[in-house]
C-alpha cells in the first residue's frame, strides 16, 4: 500500500509521527462525526453571538435559494455555473455542520458534489468549460479542496478517485519557480494561484492523499520569495515587487498549509496585516474584500488569543453590517454567491468544523 508521510515529514507540522498508510475507503466506510461544539474553545464560541448566527442563517438561505439545478452555484456572463464558486458555496454549508447525508443543507451538499464529479476530467482537471471564468487553475484549487473537505467526512471511491486525479494534476503541473498560474501547464506562477493549490493539498493530505515532500518545499520557497521587506507579499516574483493586504493574508495561509507557523517570515507578515485590521469604515471599498478576509480571519483563527479575537470581531460586525435585506453578500467582481460563501465561510471559523480550518 503506497504510504503517506504525515503533517512532520510532509507538511512540516508539529507533531512527529510515523508513516501511516494512505487511506481507501474500505477502511473507514461510516461517515466521520461532526466535532462536539464543546471541543470548540470558549473564546471563540463566544464570538458567535445571536446576530451572527442569523446573518449567517440568511446568507446560507440565500445561497440554497440560488443553487443552479444541476447542482452548481454562480451567477453573470463569467462565473455562472463556476466549480471554483459551487466549491467555496458547499464549504460553507459543510461548515454549519451539514454534511452529505444529514443536515439542513445536506441536499444541496450532495448535488453541488455531483456537479464537481461530473466535470472531473480523466487528466484529474476539474473545469466547467460553460463557465471558465478568470483563471481556471483558480477553479481548479478551490474544487479540490472542497472534494478533499468532502471525502474527509464521508470516504466515497469516486469522490477518492476524482480527488486523488486532481492532486496529481496539481503535482505536475507546479512551474519551475516551485508555484502555479491560471492554467495548468507548468509555465508562469503568481502568488494568488499558487495559495490555492497550496491549500488544495494540505486538504488532501488531510484526508489521507499522498502529496510530495517535494512539491510542498517547493511551493514553500517560492512563497518566501515573494514575501517584501515591509512584511507584505508581491503577486510575482519579478516585476512590481508591492505588497497588497488580500494576497499577503493568502501568502500566510499558504506556508501555515505548509506547516509554518512560527518563524521571521510569519511574524513580519502578521505585522504587515495588522496594519489593515478590520474596521467598519476601512474597507468599504475595497477590491478583494472578501478574498483577503478569507484568508485574514485563517492567519488570525491559528494564531489565537487576543489577536484573534480583534480580528474576527472587527470582520464580524462589518460583515453583519454589509449583508444585504435578501441574505446575501454582493461582490461587483465575481457574482454575489461568492461573496455570500465567502462571508459565511468568515463568519463560522469559530464553528471549527471544517478539517482544513481546524487547529
Amino acid at each position: 500500500m503506497i504510504t503517506l508521510l504525515v503533517i512532520s515529514l510532509v507538511f512540516g507540522g508539529r507533531i512527529a509521527s510515523a508513516q501511516v498508510p494512505e487511506r481507501s475507503p474500505a477502511d473507514a466506510q461510516v461517515e466521520k462525526p461532526l466535532p462536539r461544539r464543546d471541543t470548540i474553545e470558549i473564546d471563540a464560541r463566544k464570538l458567535l453571538t445571536p446576530a451572527t448566527d442569523a446573518s449567517i442563517n440568511k446568507g446560507l438561505a440565500f445561497l440554497a435559494a440560488r443553487q443552479h439545478t444541476d447542482g452548481s452555484f454562480g451567477s453573470g456572463s463569467i462565473y455562472r455555473r463556476n466549480v471554483a464558486v459551487t466549491g467555496l458555496a458547499g464549504m460553507s454549508m459543510l461548515a454549519a455542520g451539514s454534511t452529505p447525508s444529514r443536515g439542513k443543507y445536506a441536499t444541496e451538499i450532495k448535488l453541488s458534489i455531483d456537479f464537481i464529479l461530473k466535470h472531473s476530467k480523466p487528466s484529474g482537471y476539474i473545469l466547467c468549460e460553460e463557465s471558465p471564468s478568470h483563471g481556471p487553475m483558480y477553479g481548479h484549487g478551490f474544487a479540490t479542496l472542497y472534494l478533499a473537505e468532502v471525502y474527509g467526512m464521508t470516504p466515497q471511491e469516486n469522490v477518492r478517485t476524482a480527488l486523488k486525479n486532481a492532486v496529481n494534476l496539481i503535482v505536475g503541473s507546479q512551474n519551475p519557480e516551485g508555484g502555479w498560474r491560471y492554467d495548468p501547464d507548468g509555465k508562469d506562477a503568481d502568488i494568488s494561484v499558487t495559495v490555492c493549490q497550496m491549500m488544495a493539498l494540505r486538504a488532501a493530505r488531510n484526508a489521507g492523499i499522498a502529496v510530495p515532500r517535494e512539491t510542498v518545499d517547493r511551493c514553500t520557497e517560492y512563497v518566501k520569495k515573494c514575501q517584501n521587506g515591509d512584511g507584505g507579499f508581491r503577486y510575482r516574483l519579478e516585476p512590481r515587487p508591492q505588497s497588497q493586504f488580500p494576497r499577503s493574508a493568502a501568502a500566510l495561509v499558504a506556508l501555515n498549509s505548509a506547516g509554518i507557523y512560527e518563524g521571521p517570515e510569519i511574524r513580519s507578515g502578521i505585522e504587515y496585516l495588522l496594519r489593515f485590521s478590520p474596521r467598519a469604515e476601512l474597507f468599504r471599498y475595497e477590491n478583494h474584500f472578501y478574498y483577503g478576509h478569507y484568508y485574514a480571519v485563517q492567519v488570525m483563527w491559528h494564531r489565537g488569543g487576543e489577536g484573534w479575537e480583534n480580528w474576527y470581531s472587527g470582520i464580524r460586525d462589518e460583515l453583519v453590517e454589509r449583508q444585504l435585506p435578501d441574505g446575501s453578500w454582493p461582490d461587483s467582481l465575481i457574482c454575489a454567491e461568492y461573496g455570500t460563501a465567502m462571508a459565511c465561510l468568515i463568519l463560522q471559523m469559530p464553528n471549527n468544523y471544517l478539517p482544513i480550518f481546524q487547529r
